[in-house]
């Protein structure tokens, strides 16, 4: 059976920080190794989707002027639609201010409070202090208790904004490394049905390749049933790599 996926990339101009673009390249090659077609379809301001219809979708980070640039655009255009295609289990990976916007709010440093979608249960708070540098999060991609097993993500975080969550979602992980979604608590990141938010740029998902197909796995499975796997890749390099440098940085912390 050959499988067909469509993927919303939001705001591309705009939210495309650190590398981010590459998140969805990433996703793109993974599919085309196995066979699987991926439809990209990048939204600007102005353009609608129909959400029900898209199996994937990401949305970058970018400065705090352009987060306000596309702000209104997304909660008027997309947020309806969009979280109750996240409800409906649409598999999502939000970096930084776009993970920020799926929340309740943001209140900048400055006093200005821009207004999320609501569809996280967190809230963002800007500080004049940027938490900078390397992370590592030792994650738990199920929701089993106890975790069926963890897996070490790898990234760069540089962001003003601390996030805090309520009860409605659950940690991706525990910050290693670095300060997390907000420097006290030890989160780092959020998962919320088959969606994850979190601070981690790098690009990401070409130095964790487990979380690549972590989500390609619950596209597939929400689009064409609970049976589907998929086909393994070589990622030997790929694996050494990440566990090299996460051993590198943990060894200096």
């Amino acid at each position: 059976m050959s499988y067909q996926l469509t993927l919303a990339h939001l705001y591309p101009e705009q939210m495309n920080i650190y590398g981010d673009r590459g998140n969805v390249i990433t996703l793109q090659q993974r599919c085309a190794w196995r066979g699987i077609e991926l439809h990209v379809t990048p939204l600007g301001v102005g353009d609608a989707i129909d959400w029900m219809a898209c199996d994937l979708a990401f949305f970058g980070g970018g400065q705090d002027s352009g987060q306000a640039l596309i702000a209104e655009d997304f909660l008027r255009r997309q947020g309806e639609s969009l979280a109750r295609a996240i409800e409906d289990g649409l598999a999502l990976l939000a970096i930084c201010g776009g993970y920020q916007l799926l929340g309740h709010y943001f209140l900048t440093h400055t006093g200005e409070k821009l207004p999320g979608v609501g569809v996280f249960d967190i809230h963002t708070v800007g500080g004049k202090k940027r938490l900078i540098g390397n992370i590592v999060v030792e994650a738990n991609l199920t929701e089993a208790e106890p975790p069926v097993s963890k897996t070490r993500l790898v990234g760069f975080e540089n962001h003003s904004g601390r996030t805090y969550h309520g009860p409605r979602v659950r940690p991706l992980g525990r910050v290693l490394l670095g300060h997390g979604d907000n420097g006290e608590d030890g989160c780092g990141g959020t998962v919320f049905r088959n969606s994850i938010g979190c601070y981690l740029h790098g690009s990401l998902l070409p130095k964790n390749p487990q979380l690549a197909d972590h989500l390609l796995l619950l596209a597939l499975r929400r689009r064409y049933g609970s049976s589907v796997t998929l086909p393994p890749l070589d990622d030997t390099l790929e694996l050494q790599a990440q566990h090299a440098m996460v051993t590198r940085l943990l060894r200096h912390a």
